[in-house]
């Protein structure tokens, strides 16, 4: 064989070699839904109140992250939201209060997978600013005169009031009873009551209006925050996207800098 009819064959077994590469690497490619495909479109999240700021903001970083994707939030109670899962509401990820309240969820079959717990938090008691009652412990709540906002005990943070009342042997009767923390923060902000137990988070979003106060019985309550794609999750690539984000190192700085503490090890 002439050296140009060698050059000529080598060339050929290149050409054919290249070309079955290439189809091998199409044959490989992720289908839509699987690992690596492109993340587009709009993520719909329901989220317990106590995430709504450090939500936002992970949402804009998202969106950022993803350009084409949209993220839209509903936040509220973490049982109201369970319910509304479970009765069909479309959404692609539910992040819960606690795992109590995700257990409706995933007992009906509507989680795609086991819930991945991404933060804790911990109660405070949330007053005016500068504190004009001396609140101090939880045994003030009773002086009388005081005036206190719990949320409702369906609610993660009144299970976790009742159980650091408990702790404390105090026994509250609260003037009223929200549906939600922000709603109990905003009897608070409004100058309504005098004292409401929230979560060390919404008393840190709204410190330029309320002082919280730390009482040891909180370490008795805290609550861990899990989160879910849904089994009926419309875009469920970036339902994927959006957890692995909360879960990331950069959702972790977001959440620890809103005054969540990190899921135990």
């Amino acid at each position: 064989m002439t050296g140009a009819t060698t050059r000529t064959a080598l060339a050929g077994a290149l050409t054919l070699a290249l070309a079955l590469v290439g189809c091998a690497g199409g044959a490989d490619r992720p289908a839509p839904g699987e690992s690596g495909a492109e993340v587009r479109g709009p993520v719909t999240v329901l989220a317990a109140a106590s995430l709504t700021e450090s939500f936002h903001r992970l949402g804009d970083e998202f969106e950022a992250a993803h350009p084409g994707t949209t993220v839209t939030f509903s936040f509220a109670g973490s049982s109201a939201l369970a319910t509304q899962v479970n009765q069909g509401a479309p959404a692609d990820v539910f992040a819960a209060a606690s795992p109590a309240t995700m257990r409706p969820v995933t007992d009906a079959g509507n989680a795609a997978g086991e819930p991945t717990t991404f933060a804790r938090n911990q109660l405070v008691v949330a007053v005016p600013k500068g504190n004009p009652g001396g609140v101090g412990t939880l045994a003030d709540l009773t002086r009388p005169g005081v005036k206190v906002a719990l949320c409702a005990e369906q609610v993660p943070c009144g299970a976790a009031a009742r159980t650091a009342l408990d702790a404390a042997g105090v026994a509250l009767t609260p003037v009223t009873l929200e549906s939600d923390v922000k709603g109990a923060l905003a009897k608070v902000r409004l100058g309504e009551v005098d004292a409401a137990l929230v979560y060390r988070t919404d008393a840190t979003a709204a410190a330029s209006q309320v002082d919280a106060v730390e009482f040891p019985e909180s370490a008795r309550a805290v609550n861990d925050y899990p989160i879910v794609v849904l089994r009926q999750a419309g875009n469920p690539t970036a339902a994927r996207a959006f957890v692995a984000y909360v879960l990331s190192d950069r959702g972790r700085a977001a959440l620890t800098a809103a005054g969540f503490q990190p899921p135990r090890a």
